[in-house]
């Protein structure tokens, strides 16, 4: 007969087991469960009819996989993707990046008239800007919520004060915000940076996770005295400067002429100490900056095969990126001009997408900047050059490619749903909205 002790001990070790056996049963369970949870709540799958993965409409059908906050998981073939992928109607593609906007001037939407021309511009936007007003937050906010609803997942933006700080606190976008120093008197130079680092560090303070930067105005509105302080201020650094906007910019440089003298004059701006260079007003504020800044420079509309060849010279000694920014749309609205896109793109350059401001646009939203380019400029430009301007290399352009700008693992660069366009071409019925 088995003793007290030994059939205790092999009642224990049957117990042992039988737990055991409930334990193990008990986590597979919960293990299948959790990755059950994890494929249909933690993942989603898009496909739809073409997929722009930030550079290029992929030919072979496949699936786009991102966590629940738009984190880019993979993008596999359709066939190793599974189930539970939601299906689509157009192109999906990155969300899109306007490289320049003036989100403070939302509130003068429709208060300037068109084709009025740059320098008249100017003087009424000069004359029209509010200041910190509840009307001017209203106008801010919308801008804001529309641009985010359709497809804009980061903005350039110009700040001339800390007006836009509160709404950017709670909007969705990721900002890089360039903060604008001008001054075309020499005397005023160092006061006028003074003021404008005061406000960049406001920026810095209360925006800490969205670049902020100094930038120069526009060639007409800084002086010699400021060129040179920004230059020392932003070594290594990114900056955006407006330039070549109309014929008036560049007539002043070469002779001290044009429209920009009766500006000067309305606003008691003394430039008797101004003296041309004889030059293009690109060929002589370029020089400027030899800190290895990389410059993202907007409108361009008069820029010529000569600026790009001093350009190129240029650039052998600079280890930074140059990118020139496309506004047509406010181009049209101003000048009714168009830029030389042509002759950018046979020069291999880095172009982006802007929207400019409300003040000079009727909306900012980056597809309408496409199609008119599509549809109003004369060029065959594909599709997927388009929609790379306004993805990846406005993302390239403001620093954020490692965020933003394309359909690679580890990002969060927004989904855009395209519909409405027929074999690779946008027309005046295509929209984009937001997906994720």
């Amino acid at each position: 007969m088995p003793s007290l002790f030994l059939l205790t001990f092999i009642g224990l070790f049957i117990f042992y087991l039988r737990t055991l056996a409930i334990i193990n049963c008990f986590a597979f369970v919960i293990s299948r469960k959790f990755t059950l949870y994890q494929r249909i709540i933690l993942y989603r799958k898009f496909t739809a009819d073409y997929i722009f993965n930030g550079y290029e409409i992929l030919s072979a059908p496949s699936v786009l996989i991102t966590d629940s906050s738009g984190v880019i998981i993979d993008l596999v073939n359709t066939k190793e993707a599974g189930d539970g992928i939601e299906e689509l109607n157009g192109i999906i593609s990155p969300g899109f990046v306007n490289a320049h906007c003036h989100l403070e001037l939302s509130h003068l939407k429709g208060r300037i008239p068109e084709n009025t021309g740059l320098v008249d511009f100017v003087q009424q936007v000069m004359t029209g800007r509010s200041k910190g007003n509840e009307q001017q937050f209203k106008a801010m906010e919308e801008a804001d919520r529309k641009m985010y609803q359709s497809g804009i997942v980061a903005v350039g933006d110009i700040c001339n004060s800390m007006d836009s700080i509160a709404v950017k606190q709670s909007s969705k976008i990721l900002w890089h915000n360039f903060i604008e120093v001008s001054g075309f008197v020499g005397e005023v130079a160092n006061s006028r940076l003074a003021a404008m680092k005061l406000v960049f560090e406001q920026f810095k303070s209360e925006l800490p996770s969205h670049p902020a930067t100094l930038s120069p105005h526009a060639p007409y509105s800084v002086s010699k005295n400021l060129f040179h302080l920004l230059n020392e201020n932003t070594a290594g650094q990114l900056i955006t400067i407006h330039n070549q906007e109309c014929a008036a910019e560049d007539q002043l440089y070469l002779a001290k002429e044009g429209g920009f003298l009766s500006l000067y004059k309305n606003f008691g701006i003394d430039i008797t100490s101004f003296e041309p260079t004889g030059k293009s007003s690109f060929q002589s504020w370029l020089p400027y900056f030899d800190k290895q800044q990389s410059i993202l420079s907007v409108h361009n509309t008069f820029t010529n095969e000569s600026d790009l060849d001093f350009l190129s010279k240029f650039s052998e000694n600079q280890q930074s990126l140059f990118s020139h920014c496309i506004c047509i749309n406010a181009n049209q609205y101003i000048e009714k001009k168009t830029p030389p896109i042509q002759m950018l793109m046979n020069s291999n350059c880095n172009i982006a997408i802007g929207t400019d401001s409300l003040a000079s646009n009727h909306q900012l939203n980056i597809l309408e900047e496409l199609k008119t380019i599509q549809l109003s400029s004369n060029l065959d430009i594909p599709l997927s050059t388009l929609l790379q301007w306004a993805t990846f290399n406005g993302a390239k352009a403001l620093q954020l490619d490692s965020l933003v700008g394309s359909f690679e693992k580890g990002k969060k660069p927004g989904i855009v749903l395209i519909e409405n366009s027929q074999s690779h071409q946008l027309n005046q019925e295509s929209s984009a909205k937001r997906i994720v």
